[in-house]
């Protein structure tokens, strides 16, 4: 058999990009100047802002990214120089020599596309700035998954602190409309039917409670999470030498994280619940804004989002104000539950190391916080230009008041009748109206049976909607005043 002749394989995760001949548009319309940069729609000049706000991009922030990993191999050089495992001297003096600014990236890019390497070619700028004796001990025992992961851990925090605020914020706004609206008595649907009585304070109530233990939830996952990575090429942290526990302890502590138990190289389950964390908010976040995109629509009419002048619904229909920010919401839902799916595969790796899972994660933390964060601030935007139509909402709870009333008929019947029986009167009853389209107040007023258990004196007050509210008023209390402690 004749022997195979290796051919070398292209470094492709790291290869700086070919510049196409010509843009998309075709030759003939080439832009000689572009430099092709904004090739992902959250880079778009023209449509990123739908998908990414400026705190995240300054977390994720290519080289402020860099510069994170700088931070965290200064963090290391002091810790160990604490511990008496460096000269402080050439601590201090790598911590001088750690600043991006001070180092030409496109140097450091073109080292990464040769070496194939993502963070030796940032050492080797970090080596050149430092003394001779502070040179030998940058990156000192580490491998390169510690510092970056540890750099993640730190944009993690970040990104839970922004998220933090932005929950408050949004929270703070929807107390407001729940307790401006506790009383607004509305059409309550179940299966998109109108089903009982209810009020929107109630229904915000239920979006706060919702929303309330995704923040309690992103709170609790911070000790869990945001940890450190220091324990070296195989877990075994052996180029620490006997001092290494202690140097784990200070190198936590100058970073503000926590000391895991173990290193966690090809233990991914605290990014894998990060992602899914963010991904559950956003898709909380869905869930409020399609209701309010559904309660928009002009044969329910009983929102209205708001409109500023200068906006445009469509390029032919001009009567048209759509409720885009509510749809983009969903939209960075959709897109967060799939990084969901990204941050799981992470998490199947071989051995001690696995690098797989890294390349997914760099992708799937920054991209679920980018929606995330964008989901938050569109829908915050959206409550704030909220129009509530309290009107509308009563004509439609009168509209449909012989159907959503038949439930106080049921269990006022039972004082007499029992439930079961006053049931099956009432069901026969309602279902033979839809059927022969025959008003149900009409039927329900003539039936000997209704009159028998209820009275005609009572026949009115059953049918308003508004005396069928239950404790919504008390859960809307209970749901502002447990807000208002958890702040």
């Amino acid at each position: 058999m004749e022997p195979q002749t290796l051919v070398p394989i292209p470094l492709a995760p790291f290869a700086a990009p070919a510049a196409p001949a010509h843009c998309a548009t075709g030759a003939e319309h080439a832009l000689d100047d572009c430099r092709h940069e904004h090739s992902h729609v959250l880079d778009s000049q023209t449509h990123g802002g739908g998908y990414a706000g400026a705190a995240t991009r300054a977390i994720f922030c290519s080289r402020c990214r860099l510069q994170r990993w700088l931070d965290v191999e200064a963090a290391l050089a002091l810790a160990q120089a604490e511990v008496g495992m460096v000269p402080r001297a050439a601590a201090l003096d790598i911590q001088r020599a750690a600043r991006l600014p001070a180092m030409d990236i496109e140097r450091i890019a073109e080292g990464v596309a040769r070496t194939g390497h993502s963070l030796m070619p940032l050492l080797h700028a970090l080596q050149d700035l430092c003394g001779a004796e502070a040179r030998e001990f940058v990156h000192y025992g580490a491998t390169t998954q510690d510092i970056q992961d540890t750099a993640q851990s730190l944009e993690m925090r970040d990104v839970f602190d922004a998220m933090d605020a932005e929950l408050d914020a949004l929270l703070a706004r929807l107390a407001i409309l729940a307790d401006r609206h506790r009383c607004s008595v509305m059409v309550a649907r179940t299966h998109s039917i109108p089903a009982l009585p209810t009020t929107f304070g109630l229904k915000v109530a239920g979006w706060i409670d919702e929303l309330l233990r995704h923040r309690d939830r992103l709170r609790q996952a911070r000790q869990r999470v945001l940890v450190v990575q220091l324990f070296g090429g195989v877990g075994t942290m052996a180029a620490f030498g006997p001092k290494a526990m202690p140097l784990l302890d200070a190198f936590a502590r100058r970073l503000g994280l926590e000391v895991p138990l173990a290193g966690w190289h090809v233990a991914r389950d605290r990014v894998a619940e990060f992602v899914s964390l963010l991904a559950m908010t956003t898709a909380s976040l869905a869930r409020v804004a399609d209701e309010i995109r559904t309660l928009n629509r002009w044969e329910i009419g009983e929102v209205e989002v708001g409109w500023s002048a200068g906006q445009i619904g469509s390029s032919t229909m001009p009567h048209k104000r759509n409720p885009e920010g509510c749809e983009q919401v969903v939209v960075m839902a959709r897109l967060a539950k799939a990084q969901v799916m990204l941050a799981l595969d992470a998490m199947i790796l071989e051995h001690e190391r696995d690098y797989r899972g890294t390349r997914l994660e760099w992708c799937a933390v920054a991209d679920v916080s980018h929606y995330a964060l964008m989901a938050i601030r569109l829908l915050a935007d959206t409550v704030a230009g909220l129009t509530v139509n309290d009107a509308r909402m009563e004509r439609n709870a009168q509209a449909f008041s012989d159907s959503i009333c038949m439930e106080a008929f049921v269990f006022e019947m039972s004082k007499t009748l029992g439930k079961n029986s006053a049931y099956e009167i009432i069901f026969e009853l309602t279902q033979a109206c839809q059927r022969d389209r025959v008003p149900i107040r009409e039927a329900v007023e003539a039936d000997p049976r209704v009159l028998a258990a209820v009275g005609e004196s009572r026949l009115a007050r059953l049918f308003e909607p508004g005396a069928h509210l239950g404790m919504a008023e008390t859960i809307v209390d209970g749901v502002l005043s447990e807000a208002g402690r958890r702040r």
